[in-house]
């Protein structure tokens, strides 16, 4: 079946739309984000960055200036995500514990299917560790831009 641009187009705002009902909507404001809740924020992250991940594939060739930003868009991407997990993992269970760095390593912290946050945080960390350096995933302005 084939889509034309604007349908493609379509999906996008009505995804973000979804993520602004969302927020305006299901976040209470007077309590923290859920592990739950940090486990499908990163899920969300996770899919941006494999949309930037396609966008910046097909752009680079045809427009390179416009291809490094998306490269340094997807950096920055990348970042949120590794903070997002860094939260997941400073938010106590409701029991009060936090998961150990061996259950993190394990990739299943808190048990198949439920918050498989460490599982889909290695595979992406995999994914973009060889398309970059290190230095370029921590750096605060990443890459130099064309123009």
């Amino acid at each position: 079946m084939s889509h034309d641009l604007s349908d493609r187009s379509d999906l996008l705002r009505f995804a973000s739309a979804a993520v602004d009902v969302h927020h305006h909507t299901r976040l209470a404001e007077s309590e923290p984000l859920s592990r739950s809740e940090l486990d499908d924020l990163h899920a969300h992250a996770v899919a941006l960055l494999d949309l930037l991940d396609t966008a910046t594939a097909r752009t680079r060739p045809h427009a390179p200036a416009a291809g490094d930003h998306l490269h340094n868009a997807r950096l920055r991407l990348w970042q949120v995500g590794d903070h997002l997990h860094g939260a997941y993992h400073a938010t106590p269970r409701p029991d009060g514990t936090r998961p150990t760095r061996d259950a993190c390593a394990s990739r299943l912290p808190d048990g198949a299917p439920d918050l498989t946050i460490c599982q889909r945080h290695s595979v992406a960390a995999a994914r973009l560790r060889r398309i970059t350096t290190p230095t370029d995933l921590h750096a605060p302005a990443p890459g130099l831009l064309r123009r």
